[in-house]
């Protein structure tokens, strides 16, 4: 006969309970990391400004990205783009102002160019020699906004 204990004297291995966490621990570093770069995303999508559309003859003296908006020697904003305009008579540029610029560009705004110039006994803009062109505003009395703008020569 054999030696073997009867079925019912065989002890059972007891499961072990299952962990009540459904999310496995090596996801808690992505799910962080995604959390971090949507609110960055967010953060900077509201810190953004108005966008505006200024039209120029030429393109002299302005850069994507460099060139700098400024009213009373303060940046307010910058060159994101230079496009030729449709009709090929001139270029777009896109300009992105500071939040809180809004308030100030209204229907009779006016931006121009700030280059070296020499006409004459005059000599003008010779600050940017050293720091380059810039797109000067001049703040209008109108109270209609507007965010499409002739730049002045």
């Amino acid at each position: 006969m054999s030696s073997q204990p009867p079925p019912e004297h065989i002890p059972q291995a007891l499961a072990e309970p299952k962990s009540a966490r459904s999310l496995p621990l090596v996801w808690i570093v992505p799910a962080v990391a995604l959390a971090i770069g949507a609110w960055l995303a967010v953060s900077h999508w509201l810190e953004r400004g108005t966008t505006i559309i200024i039209s120029f003859r030429t393109a002299e003296g302005l850069q994507a990205g460099k060139t700098k908006i400024k009213y009373k020697d303060i940046d307010i904003g910058q060159i994101t783009g230079i496009n030729l305009a449709p009709d090929l008579s001139g270029v777009i540029a896109t300009a992105e102002l500071v939040k809180g610029a809004e308030s100030r560009v209204v229907a009779d705004t006016r931006f121009w160019v700030v280059r070296p110039r020499i006409s004459g006994s005059t000599v003008s803009g010779l600050q940017t020699l050293l720091s380059g062109s810039y797109v000067a505003m001049d703040v209008g009395k109108s109270t209609e906004r507007a965010r499409v703008f002739t730049g002045l020569e």
